[in-house]
Order: structure tokens, then sequence, then C-alpha cells
């Protein structure tokens, strides 16, 4: 796998809270002062308040005065960011989260792969199949590095290809989804021929512009993509979030 980047001290503390939170190790309504951690982690207070705010703008934590940072149920975490998926993928709830994130998928891709064969531009659709060829000849080789950064691209250049700023926005939850589906061992060394093949048949669908195929194409992915990871969630409860109150 590729080699991850040194973290700033900012990003430790951020990474270490986070994952401790989401883990369950600081459960819902466990309070911390900023000196306590200053000295856990052994950084300034500053890095501290910086680390604190980025994790309260994901809804994990929040500030009570005479109080300190309490850790917010899962109820209010965000669930689209990033970063928020990453810890979840690293833990124990890594199966519920992973069906969750491929439910969405499933549910998204086929119409952004519609899409984009109406309305993506031609340079768009061009790198697209390119792309699905170059995926198809790291998976024969069994290059797993290539082939995820390849599978990233072409679901990156998928959804933004669309025309829909809210599918944009799944590029980053596709990644993780992808790169954690790989780290946790439920890819294939090889992926097998059918997939890759399909991948090239909804690029060419999208490169001449026919969405009926794009998305038939892009709808047997995910329900591979399904079937594959399901032994990854069995047994886990599904998360029923309270319907917000009308104003």
């Amino acid at each position: 796998m590729m080699a991850a980047m040194p973290l700033s001290l900012h990003d430790h503390a951020v990474e270490h809270l986070g994952t401790q939170i989401v883990s369950g190790a600081y459960p819902s309504g466990h309070v911390m002062l900023a000196e306590q951690l200053a000295r856990e982690l052994n950084v300034s207070r500053s890095v501290v308040r910086e680390a604190t705010r980025v994790l309260a703008s994901l809804g994990l934590i929040e500030t009570v005065r005479r109080l300190g940072i309490r850790v917010l149920p899962a109820a209010h975490w965000n669930p689209f960011d990033p970063m928020v998926i990453r810890w979840r993928l690293a833990g124990t709830g890594r199966g519920a989260q992973l069906r969750s994130l491929a439910e969405l998928r499933t549910a998204v891709e086929p119409a952004a792969a519609e899409l984009a064969a109406q309305f993506a531009p031609p340079e768009r659709r061009r790198e697209l199949f390119d792309v699905a060829l170059a995926m198809k000849e790291s998976g024969q080789s069994g290059d797993v590095d290539v082939f995820l950064a390849l599978d990233i691209r072409f679901h990156s250049l998928l959804l933004t290809g669309s025309g829909n700023e809210m599918f944009a926005t799944m590029v980053g939850q596709v990644a993780e989804t992808l790169t954690g589906r790989t780290v946790a061992g439920l890819m294939p060394d090889r992926p097998t021929d059918a997939p890759l093949q399909w991948h090239i048949e909804m690029a060419q669908a999208i490169l001449v512009g026919n969405g009926h195929l794009a998305r038939e194409a892009s709808e047997k992915i995910m329900r591979r993509s399904l079937s594959e990871m399901s032994q990854a969630w069995q047994g886990q409860p599904r998360s029923f979030r309270p319907v917000p109150a009308l104003a």
C-alpha cells in the first residue's frame, strides 16, 4: 500500500481524538479538559483548540462553558465527512459503515453514470474511458496500489462528470470506501474480469452518450460490490436517526 504522509501536530491531534471518539474509547458524554489533552498529546493548548474546532465542526464534540469538551452521541456526527468515514472504517463499526456507503453508492452512481452520458464534457468522457482501460491492465497484473488509485480516479470522474454538484461532493466518501475495502482485505488480489469489463462498458457508453447502457453497467458493478462485501456487515445493526422536529 502507498505510504502515508507524515502528520502535523494539528493533524495528529485531530486523528487521535477522532479515532478515540468514534471507536468508543471516549464514549458519548465523556468530558475532557484542554489542559489534560495538551499533556496527553504532548502539544500546545493552541493545537488542542484548533483540533477541537475541527471535531466540533464534524459534530463529534461540543465545548461546554465551565465543564469542558464533551463527546456527543453518534447521531450528531456528520456521516458524510471523509474523516468520520475513515475513523469508522478503522474501528468496530467498519461493517456498518461499509454497508451504508455501499448502499449510498448503489443509489447514486447509476444515476451519475446516466447523467454523465448526457452532460459530461468530451475530455471527461475520454479520460474516463482511458482510466477504465488502465484499470483492466493494472487489475490483471495484480498491481494493487495502481489499481486502487485508478479505481478512485474512475469513480471521481464519474461523479463529477454527472454535472450534479451534490453527486460531486461524494468523491471523498467514495475514495475512503474503496481504500477501506482494500485495506480490510475485501478486494481480491486480482479483480475478476467481469467488473473490469463493466467499467469499460460504462465508460464506452458514456463516451458515445448512451445513458441507458451506462446506468446498466454501473448497476452491475454496484450489485457485484454489494455481494462481495456483504460478509463484512453480517449481524451489524442498522442506525435509525431521530427525525428532527419541525420548526
